[in-house]
C-alpha cells in the first residue's frame, strides 16, 4: 500500500494555502497543476511532491539541508538549479513550507524575463 497523498489531496491543500495569497493564480499547463504570480509559474504538483523555483543558492541549500527536499525532475527529466521538489507524505504538512511558498512567490515576481 502506498503512503504517497494521492494528486487530488495535495491539490487541495496547496489552493487553500497559495490562492490566498497576493496575485495567485492557478491553471493545469502540460498536465501540471501550476501556480502562477504574474502569469510566472512558481510552483507546481509533479509526482509526490510539489516543485518550486527559488534563487539558485537558496534551491542548493535546501536540497542538502532538508530531508523532505529533492531535486526537481518532471517526468524524469531534471530541471534548472532554481528548482526543488518538497515532498511530504500528509499534505497538510506543506503549511509547514509557507515561507518557502512565499519566497518562492516573491522570487518569480521580481524575476527578469529570460
Amino acid at each position: 500500500m502506498s503512503t504517497e497523498p494521492p494528486k487530488s489531496a495535495t491539490k487541495a491543500q496547496l489552493d487553500a494555502l497559495l490562492l490566498k495569497l497576493p496575485g495567485v493564480s492557478a491553471r493545469t499547463i502540460n498536465g501540471l497543476d501550476a501556480y502562477f504570480v504574474n502569469d510566472r509559474m512558481f510552483a507546481c504538483i509533479s509526482g509526490n511532491g510539489v516543485g518550486l523555483r527559488l534563487p539558485a543558492a537558496t534551491a542548493t541549500e535546501l536540497h542538502f539541508s532538508r530531508d523532505h527536499v529533492s531535486a526537481f525532475q518532471p517526468g524524469g527529466i531534471a530541471a534548472t538549479r532554481e528548482w526543488i521538489q518538497i515532498t511530504r507524505t500528509d499534505t497538510a504538512d506543506y503549511v509547514k513550507d509557507i515561507e518557502l511558498f512565499r519566497a518562492s512567490l516573491d522570487f518569480v515576481k521580481t524575476a527578469r524575463s529570460r
